[in-house]
C-alpha cells in the first residue's frame, strides 16, 4: 500500500468481493437491504477501475492536448461516483417505501447474519487499511475511498445488529413486524449514507465549475503571495485560484508603479520564482502563473463586487 495505484486496486478488489457476496446472499435471503450493498459495492468496482487509470493521468505533466493537466478528470470521476451512488440510493429508497407500504417481506435471518459479519469485517479492514495509506498518500481519490469504506462499515455493523434482532423478535413472538424489518433498514441505510454521495458529487461539480477552493485554503496563499512581494512598491496584487482534484493552479496580477525600474527579465523572473516557492511551502501540488503590469484593469476582476 505504498502507492496511490496500490490502494485503488485494494479497494477495487474489496469491492468486487463484497458486492458478489452481498448479490450471492441477497438471492438467498430476498433481502433488499443486502441487495442494496451489493449494487452500491459492484457500482464502487466500476468506477474503481477508471479510478485507477485517472490515477496515474492525474501523475503526468501537461501537454499539447490537455495543455491545463489532467487535474479536471478526477473530479469528474469523482463527480460520477456520487451520482452513481445518490441514483441507486434513491431508486433503492423508493422500492423500499413500496415494498413497506405493501406489506413488507419475509428474509431469512440466518444467511443473512453470516453475509452481515462477513461485510462489516471486510469493510472494516479496508477502511482501516485505506486510513493508514492517508498517512503517506492523502490525495481526493485515496480519501474518497476511505469515506466510502468508512459509511460502508458502519453501515455493515448496522446491518448485523439489525438482523441479529430478527431471531430475538421471533422468539419474543414480534412475528407482526417481522416482514418490515428489511425495508425499514433500507430506508435507514439510505437516509445515513445520502449525505455521502450528495457531498461528493457537490464538491467535485464545484472543481469542474472553477469555483475557488475553501477559504482556508485562499487565506495562506495570499498571505505568502504578499510576503513574497514584500520588498516590492506594489500597488495592486490579484489573486485568483482553481483547484481541480488535487492540482491547484493560481494566477497572480502583479501591479506595479509605470515608473518601476526593471533592469532584465531575470529580475521579474526571479520574482517569478519567489512567487512560486511561496505557494508551493502551502500547497507542493500546484502550477502558479505570475504577470505584471503597471495598468490595473488588466488585473481587476471582471465583478469585483462578487
Amino acid at each position: 500500500m505504498k502507492t496511490e495505484r496500490g490502494v485503488l486496486l485494494l479497494s477495487a478488489l474489496m469491492s468486487v468481493v463484497v458486492g458478489s457476496a452481498a448479490v450471492t446472499a441477497a438471492s438467498i435471503t430476498q433481502s433488499k437491504a443486502i441487495l442494496l450493498d451489493g449494487l452500491f459495492n459492484l457500482i464502487y468496482f466500476l468506477v474503481a477501475l477508471v479510478t485507477v487509470r485517472i490515477s496515474a493521468l492525474t501523475n503526468q505533466p501537461d501537454d499539447r492536448k490537455f495543455p491545463f493537466g489532467y487535474g479536471y478528470f478526477e473530479s469528474l470521476v469523482n463527480a460520477g461516483k456520487g451520482l452513481l451512488i445518490l441514483g441507486v440510493a434513491l431508486f433503492a429508497l423508493v422500492d423500499a417505501l413500496i415494498a413497506l407500504l405493501g406489506g413488507g417481506r419475509e428474509i431469512l435471518a440466518g444467511p443473512a447474519i453470516v453475509y452481515a459479519v462477513f461485510a462489516t469485517l471486510a469493510c472494516s479492514f479496508t477502511a482501516w487499511t485505506l486510513r493508514r495509506s492517508l498517512g503517506h498518500l492523502d490525495t481526493p481519490l485515496v480519501r474518497a475511498d476511505y469515506e466510502n469504506w468508512l459509511i460502508n462499515a458502519l453501515i455493515s455493523s448496522s446491518v448485523l445488529l439489525t438482523f441479529c434482532f430478527l431471531p430475538v423478535a421471533r422468539w419474543l413472538g414480534w412475528y407482526q413486524i417481522l416482514p418490515y424489518v428489511d425495508s425499514v433498514l433500507v430506508i435507514a441505510v439510505v437516509l445515513f449514507c445520502l449525505s455521502m454521495p450528495i457531498r461528493m458529487a457537490r464538491g467535485a461539480l464545484r472543481e469542474l465549475l472553477n469555483r475557488a477552493p475553501p477559504r482556508d485554503l485562499r487565506r495562506p496563499v495570499r498571505a505568502a503571495t504578499d510576503a513574497a512581494l514584500a520588498d516590492l512598491p506594489v500597488r495592486q496584487v490579484e489573486v485568483r485560484m482553481v483547484r481541480p482534484g488535487r492540482q491547484l493552479y493560481v494566477i497572480i496580477h502583479v501591479v506595479l508603479p509605470p515608473d518601476h525600474p526593471i533592469a532584465s527579465l531575470a529580475e521579474l523572473d526571479a520574482v517569478r520564482d519567489r512567487l512560486q516557492r511561496a505557494v508551493s511551502a502551502v500547497y507542493p501540488q500546484q502550477v502558479t502563473d505570475t504577470l505584471f503590469t503597471a495598468d490595473p484593469r488588466w488585473a481587476e476582476p471582471c465583478n469585483p463586487e462578487r
